[in-house]
């Protein structure tokens, strides 16, 4: 049925809001509110939609600037907690820490580990090496429980200050046990990885802030 004065052709003017393979998931406010207005604006008039969709359409909206405020709002709190996480990182400037790997650090001829074992052994060989691969200390331990930290104490004054390997071979009836190493080393300076992560440095290598273990030796 005509209605004089009104009329409406669906097909005599292409409406573009938005680009045709624009992703709706990623819709800004600004962008929500022009094809809401737009969907008003040209829909038929002998079909206007019923102002139940309006509303549902108006709750979206308010959903979605909830949903963009609450998801800066995590930005800034994440922002926030590596800013905060480097500067106490940068506390250790200078400090002895305690992390998991095998690289300790000697000075004055005084150095320290832990050795944890994965399970119980009978012999335990822990070999002090230095960079050139050559080992300068040793000390031989029987049996030792599993899942139980046994401090490993370095005292030889000939040795030069720096970083040397900490080697362990465990057996159990011959076969062998692996261990776990918890070593010293001096903090030289704080550096923030690209993906936000935290490492320290030293004068020799990086370590990641999730292999800390403590602080001093």
């Amino acid at each position: 049925m005509d209605i004089s004065g009104i009329t409406y052709n669906p097909d005599a003017q292409q409406v573009k809001i938005v680009d045709a393979n624009y992703d709706n998931s990623k819709m800004s406010q600004e962008d929500f509110l022009k094809v809401l207005l737009a969907d008003l604006k040209w829909q038929d008039p002998l079909q206007a939609k019923d102002i139940s969709d309006f509303i549902d359409n108006t709750v979206k909206l308010e959903e979605l600037q909830t949903y963009d405020d609450f998801e800066t709002s995590v930005k800034q709190l994440l922002e926030a907690n590596q800013s905060n996480a480097l500067l106490m990182a940068s506390s250790l400037i200078g400090k002895v820490v305690k992390y998991e790997g095998n690289k300790t650090y000697i000075e004055g001829g005084s150095g320290y580990a832990e050795i944890k074992l994965d399970s119980a052994a009978d012999t335990v060989k822990v070999n002090i090496l230095d960079s050139a691969g050559n080992v300068v200390d040793s000390e031989t331990l029987y049996n030792l429980q599993g899942g139980v930290s046994y401090p490993i104490s370095i005292d030889n004054p000939s040795l030069p200050d720096g970083y040397y390997t900490v080697s362990v071979e465990a057996t159990s009836g011959g076969n062998p046990v692996d261990a776990t190493v918890i070593s010293q080393a001096l903090v030289t300076g704080v550096e923030k990885e690209s993906d936000g992560s935290i490492v320290l440095s030293t004068s020799s290598f990086t370590i990641d802030d999730s292999k800390l273990v403590g602080i001093g030796g």
